[in-house]
């Protein structure tokens, strides 16, 4: 997948609400990117099936957001951490609806869940926006921060469950 193409599909993951309140900047360093802190390689690894090595990269994004990406063969993985949120802010599902409107209305479809401060969701486009991927993120929103975990798959087939990352997001609730 493309810079560009990533760029794109990770728009719609943010008009979906996927992680609505943080924006895509460069990555942090992975001494100080709290992001990377999130979740270990190990516990990625037992939920995806395969090794997963992750890396902040340069200093932290802009915003105070925190970006953490992995590989595997057939996914990327990113996590995040926006920090510094306002507490007031509408965090409310109708911030998201109409950001799902839209996405749907693309024809991508979506399945979103909600348990107390997780939120989780897939996203499966049709055949003309496969090359950007299939996406399934699962994110934790505390009044001045939201972290997230967001597996990005080649093809449906090695889509990531809700029921796999949510767990994930459980353990993440603690971390930060």
């Amino acid at each position: 997948m493309t810079t560009r193409a990533c760029s794109q599909w990770m728009a719609v993951a943010v008009c979906a609400g996927a992680f609505a309140a943080s924006v895509q900047a460069p990555v942090g360093a992975a001494d100080d990117n709290k992001a990377c802190g999130l979740l270990t390689p190990a516990e990625l690894q037992i939920v995806l099936g395969t090794t997963v090595s992750l890396s902040g990269g340069g200093g932290m994004a802009a915003g105070g957001v925190d970006l953490c990406t992995g590989q595997t063969s057939t996914a990327t993985v990113m996590l995040r951490l926006s920090t510094g949120l306002d507490p007031g802010r509408d965090r409310s599902v109708g911030t998201e609806t109409g950001g799902i409107e839209v996405v749907k209305q693309m024809g991508i479809q979506v399945d979103v869940k909600t348990v107390g401060p997780i939120t989780c969701s897939t996203m499966v486009p049709p055949a003309n926006l496969a090359q950007h991927g299939f996406n399934t993120t699962c994110t934790v929103s505390k009044p001045t921060a939201i972290a997230g975990v967001e597996v990005t798959a080649k093809s449906q087939h090695d889509m990531a469950s809700i029921e796999w990352l949510h767990p994930l997001a459980e353990k993440m609730a603690s971390r930060f």
